[in-house]
Parts: C-alpha cells; structure tokens; sequence
C-alpha cells in the first residue's frame, strides 16, 4: 500500500524544519510528500526547496481547504495522510495511522497531543486539547492535524469545502459519518502541536472555530446546550437562590474534572499545579465565551447564507466537489 502525505503552509518558517523532520524520522516513511505553500512571503519557500523528497506546490491566496484539496489532487497515491505543517509527528504516527486503513477502514482517525512551553499553553491545552483515552470511536470528528483516507471516499464526500474558512475538517467529517463511511480511531498516532501562546490569540482561534460551525451549520446542539448552561447559571446568580447555586458549583466541579486531571498531567511543578487549579475553570469559562462570541457572529455571517445553499447542493449531488 502507497500513501501520500499531504499538508499546506503559509509563512511557517519557525516550524515547517521541526515537522519536515519529524517526516523523515517516521519508522514507515511515507511514499511521497506534497506540501502546498498558500503564498508565503517569509523563508518557507526556501526551506521547502532544501528538501528534495519534498513536492511543493504554489496556491497564492489559498485558505487550507483548497490547499489541501490541490495537494491531494496532485498526489499520486490512492492513500492520503494529511498533518499540518506546525506539528511534530511521533516516529511511528504514520505506521500506526495506515493500521486501521490495512484493515478495511475508509478513514484512520490519529489524535494530537500539545506541546506547551509554559505554563499559560499547558492550561490551555487542558482545557482544549482531550487525552486520547478520552475518545470515543463512534463520535469522535479527527482534525486534520492527524488523519488518513482511501481516495475514493474523500471524492465521494466531495473533498475540504474550500468555501469554508475554518472548521473544513469537520465538515469533511460529518460529511463521512452521514455517509456511512468505515471510520476507525488509530489512538497511536500521534501529532504534537503547539497552543496559541497568548489569551488574544487562543481567543481568535476558539471563536474563529465557533464562527465556522455557524457558518456551516455543525453542532447546534451542542452549542445550544453551552448557551443553555451559562443562561441558566446567569438566571441563579441574579436571584441569589441557594439550591441553584449548590447544583451550579457541583455542575460546575464535574465539568471540570477533565480538564483538571490534563493539567496535573502536564503541570511538573506544585507550585503551578496549585495554581492551575484556579486558572483552569477560569480558562474553561474564557474558552466558552470565545466560542459563544465566535457562534454568534458566524449566525450572523453573510457568509452563512451561501453556506447553506453549498451545504444543500453536497447532500443533492455528493460526488460533486
């Protein structure tokens, strides 16, 4: 079995050396590797060229779904590994992403895994980022950071909607599922990748995701049940009830736990631990209201207008790109 490896660039000279040789130290190296440049205008063009068994490609202006869908169109294999080109990839990600796909499977769904410099990303991270004994097989939606498919099925489901800005993984996602594809969970293949450094910065991200839910109508329900939650939290803290707020806090503790347990794993020293313990439950509400705020405006968005009308046309013909 061949497979190509795809992933997509722009100005990513300060991590595209770390993820290209992570690429050359993989136990099961891949067949070919096509890396599509977006237009940057930093050194990624250069370090692409030092790197011979590299096929880099050039789509000035393109977002990742259409740099995706060039470089797949371009590869030569029937097997299709996509990362991004900001992740270090574990020695043996490749090899155990194609376990799944030896056996029949239509998509191999990796996982990632985040590498935090200090202790603000490891919140963060604990906050966004789920173990991989966290998942579960038949609901899990795989980022593109860590997946592979058989041609065949990424055709059928019309490839990354190249009309959607963020979120493209997703939609390719959920177009799988209603489309019965044979999806299994490959927990050892692991991607690693850095979080946004900075409380600006993993705001825009978080929202920038809610957003592009809206747009393409993903998880209503589940944002819902979020404005819901914080709704009915706001209404006990205006009354000052007691029961209310007792439910609210042990609600509160459970949801939580997760995260929590994350940190202590990725917090070394007690005294951060301690305080992680504090700044945890405050980066799940700042995360939350990211997203809402993100929901929001994608509900809002111009944009979502012509993503139904898209999203409409793909279940009507769902070979068409």
């Amino acid at each position: 079995m061949k497979v190509s490896l795809v992933s997509t660039v722009r100005n990513g000279e300060g991590e595209l050396e770390e993820f290209l040789e992570s690429v050359a130290r993989q136990t099961r190296k891949p067949d070919e590797v096509v890396i599509v440049d977006g237009g940057s205008t930093d050194r990624t063009a250069d370090i692409l060229r030092r790197h011979e068994w590299v096929s880099a490609l050039e789509e000035p202006g393109a977002n990742i779904a259409r740099g995706r869908n060039v470089g797949i169109a371009a590869a030569a294999h029937d097997v299709i590994a996509v990362s991004d080109a900001d992740c270090v990839l574990v020695p043996e990600w490749l090899d155990r992403l194609l376990e799944p796909i030896r056996r029949g499977a239509d998509v191999a769904m990796g996982v990632y895994q985040a590498m935090p410099r200090t202790f603000f990303e490891a919140c963060a991270a604990a906050v966004a980022v789920p173990d991989p004994d966290e998942l579960m097989e038949d609901r899990f939606m795989p980022s593109s950071r860590s997946v592979a498919f058989r041609r065949v099925v990424y055709e059928t489901a019309g490839g990354y909607p190249e009309w959607l800005a963020i979120g493209e993984d997703m939609y390719l996602d959920r177009r799988w599922r209603e489309l019965g594809a044979r999806m299994a969970l490959a927990s050892g293949a692991v991607a690693r990748w850095r979080p946004r450094p900075t409380l600006a910065g993993h705001w825009r991200q978080y929202a920038g995701y809610a957003r592009g839910d809206a747009i393409a109508g993903l998880h209503p329900r589940r944002h819902a049940v979020r404005f819901g939650v914080y709704a009915a939290l706001a209404a006990s803290l205006w009354g000052h009830r007691r029961m209310p707020l007792a439910l609210a806090a042990v609600g509160g503790a459970a949801y939580a736990a997760r995260p929590l347990r994350r940190a202590m794993r990725l917090l070394d020293d007690p005294g951060e631990r301690a305080l992680g313990l504090a700044v945890v439950p405050a980066m799940m509400a700042f995360t939350d209201a990211a997203k809402m705020a993100g929901f929001v405006s994608g509900l809002v968005s111009e944009a979502r207008v012509d993503a139904r009308a898209r999203i409409a046309q793909s279940v009507l013909a769902p070979g068409a790109p």
